[in-house]
């Protein structure tokens, strides 16, 4: 049998932050009791006339910049038709054929440093339609409630090309767009209220092959967990399916958390399906040159450029840069703020990966701007540690106490005698203590066990609490280990 390779494309749709919903003044922010955040425009009452909102476009505009998309002068709002029982106009106005913008790309590493180059065919605005609720109710065994506060909700549509080869780079490549719609401030991210969401187009082929076989569709996936385990089955069922000479049915299917497996939902509708016309009661968008350069002027640094930054300019490591740059919320203008006020770059990173991010861990806190612990007040104890004034063992001690009271470095230390002690004759004479106390580990290091001499190291740092200088310490006991 041939080998098979995965021919994988995202449509993802992000919720715009606007405070009204696309096409009319309503709240589209969630949790409100339903059918309350409704008008007659959102709900496509005769006579209710769309007016498009500008914020919106921004967005659409902002995102799709980031994303290296060409911005097209002109787009057309259309009419998608289709019934479905939480549409209550029959249709949902979107864009077809001339989206707002096209020919994007969007680029990342593998874990093993391979480049994945992922092409952005286009990002187009839509409204989002109702809510469909079919559980939690008495009688959900038999109908179906709606909520209609969602239809109408500002969204864009960020349509991949069919450029990924595999369920893990397809995940990667959601959570790089999820990263950077959240870096420009367009969309929460929020993947549990259904703010962020992906649909995946999945076929399989024999591999070394360039003709695209029979896709399904993987739709409404919420997790970058779950979008990779819904295509790794997907892959898998389709590859089984070829290889025992059926056939594979274009179809959307819906993701099962609990068995683990994909279901079918309906046959896939293709364009002509949708019967697309312009929607009447809009008139063209038109983007002129001068209002992209003022919004292209605005963007923020990416997470991907920030990182090559970091790395260039303070010198860390590609791993260190990352996880600071991208993977901690906050992390970055923290450990920038933290290096501002006079920590060493290297330093500050580990105490923000390590110390800070262990404690926001321990309390639930996502963001590191929820640390009790400023960027000035980890950079006075960070320059204590450098200056050799405290220990890293008793730095962290210290950092504890910073954290739950707000009391300076300087001043626990002071209040406690916590300095680190640095004096040699002192040392030398704990030194001297421990190595009388302990002939039969001083004769396994003098017969060449090196790890007896961390215990014997160890044991001075416990008369002096940790506060002893651990590099002196160490010196001095191999010192006194071969006679000196």
């Amino acid at each position: 049998m041939p080998a098979f390779e995965a021919v994988i494309g995202l449509e993802i749709h992000a919720q715009l932050l606007t405070k009204t919903k696309i096409f009319c003044g309503c709240s589209p922010a969630f949790g409100a009791a339903p059918n309350t955040a409704v008008c007659p425009v959102c709900l496509g009452l005769p006579g209710a006339l769309p007016v498009l909102n500008r914020l919106a476009v921004d967005f659409g505009i902002r995102a799709s910049l980031a994303l290296g998309c060409r911005i097209n002068e002109t787009s057309v709002f259309a009419r998608k038709n289709y019934f479905y029982p939480d549409l209550p106009k029959g249709y949902q106005i979107s864009q077809y054929d001339r989206p707002l913008a096209s020919e994007g790309q969007l680029s990342f590493a593998r874990g093993d440093g391979t480049a994945v180059s992922v092409r952005i065919t286009r990002v187009h605005l839509e409204e989002d339609a109702g809510k469909s609720l079919h559980h939690g109710f008495a009688d959900s065994d038999r109908a179906t409630y709606l909520d209609f506060n969602r239809a109408g909700v500002p969204l864009i549509e960020i349509v991949t090309e069919p450029d990924l080869r595999s369920a893990p780079d397809a995940a990667e490549c959601f959570a790089r767009i999820r990263e950077t719609v959240v870096a420009l401030g367009v969309n929460d991210g929020n993947m549990e209220e259904g703010s962020l969401r992906c649909d995946a187009n999945v076929s399989v082929r024999p591999a070394g092959t360039s003709a695209l076989g029979t896709k399904t569709e993987v739709k409404n996936v919420n997790s970058f967990k779950f979008l990779q385990k819904a295509l790794e089955f997907e892959i898998e069922r389709q590859i089984a399916t070829l290889e025992a000479g059926g056939r594979i049915t274009q179809e959307t299917r819906l993701w099962d958390t609990t068995r683990g497996e994909t279901v079918a939902m309906r046959s896939k509708e293709e364009a002509h399906d949708y019967r697309y016309f312009p929607e009447p009661d809009l008139p063209p968008l038109i983007v002129d040159a001068s209002w992209v350069s003022s919004i292209r002027a605005d963007l923020p640094e990416l997470p991907a450029a920030r990182v090559e930054r970091f790395v260039a300019a303070y010198g860390l490591s590609e791993y260190d840069a990352n996880v600071i740059g991208r993977l901690i919320p906050g992390g970055a203008q923290y450990f920038e703020a933290v290096v501002a006020a006079g920590a060493p770059a290297k330093a500050a990173g580990n105490w923000i990966q390590g110390e800070v991010r262990r404690k926001l861990k321990d309390l639930g806190v996502d963001d590191v701007a929820g640390s009790a612990v400023s960027a000035q007040a980890l950079a006075d104890l960070v320059g204590l540690v450098e200056s050799g004034v405290l220990s890293t063992s008793v730095a962290k001690q210290v950092f504890e106490t910073m954290w739950s009271t707000g009391r300076a470095a300087q001043d626990i230390v002071k209040a406690e005698g916590l300095a680190q002690i640095g004096d040699e004759g002192a040392l030398a004479a704990l030194v001297r203590e421990v190595i009388d106390a302990h002939p039969g580990e001083v004769a396994q290091a003098r017969g060449g066990k090196a790890s007896v001499l961390g215990f014997l190291v160890g044991q001075v740092m416990k008369k002096t609490g940790g506060k002893a200088n651990p590099k002196l310490v160490s010196e001095l006991v191999k010192r006194a280990v071969n006679g000196g």
